[in-house]
């Protein structure tokens, strides 16, 4: 009997939903239902041939699909923890969406509703938890913890070791040096070296990272 076709259902409709899109394309047996975005003026219409359902509050009613919250940005980083918390859905609702061309270390674990796009890279014993974005080319080295709701933005270096707390956002290729913290809720800027742990709420740019608010 052929396998059981898996549908996913993507929160939001914006650069971040549309990559996921891609990456569920590329995953045999993998089917995507369209997107929810609370964007009224985004209802029927077509995101790269894929339709946009309703609105967020609309996901209960999906039941036959794997959800993926897929929003954050830098200036509102915080989007996907407040989503999941308004659905109030079980755990087991989220699906997770790993590009055939990421890589994960079969002692590695991924939490419900994350994505590892293309080129993402995680290797031994490092932890990524629930709702995490991983963007493409990211490198998550052993023994590395990211907790839930954490963005990993294109081309971030994580060394061995390094906690990213929860809610955390690392910008594109900025260096973490191994056995860092980044706290809760902090934002790493682009391009950013980071030798000193981060505490959280705080903005740190520069090379080497400094607080920047």
């Amino acid at each position: 009997m052929a396998d059981a076709v898996r549908w996913v259902l993507l929160v939001g409709a914006g650069g971040f939903a549309r990559e996921t899109a891609e990456a569920v394309r590329a995953l045999a047996g993998a089917r995507l239902l369209g997107h929810l975005d609370d964007d009224p003026a985004r209802y029927g219409t077509v995101v790269d041939g894929a339709p946009v359902l309703g609105p967020t509050a609309d996901a209960a009613g999906y039941p036959q699909a794997e959800l993926v919250v897929c929003t954050g940005s830098p200036r509102d980083f915080e989007s996907r923890r407040r989503i999941v918390e308004r659905l109030a859905l079980p755990r087991d609702r989220y699906g997770v969406v790993l590009h055939p061309a990421a890589s994960v270390a079969s002692t590695a674990s991924v939490g419900r509703g994350t994505v590892l796009l293309a080129g993402a890279v995680v290797t031994a014993a490092a932890a990524i938890g629930d709702h995490v974005a991983v963007m493409p080319q990211v490198v998550i080295t052993h023994d590395d913890v990211v907790e839930d709701f954490c963005t990993i933005a294109a081309g971030v270096r994580l060394g061995g070791g390094v906690r990213l707390s929860r809610g955390a956002y690392v910008g594109s290729g900025a260096l973490v040096r191994e056995g860092v913290t980044v706290g809760p809720g902090a934002l790493v800027g682009m391009g950013a070296v980071v030798t000193r742990d981060v505490p959280a709420g705080e903005v740190w740019v520069g090379n080497p990272a400094r607080r920047l608010r």
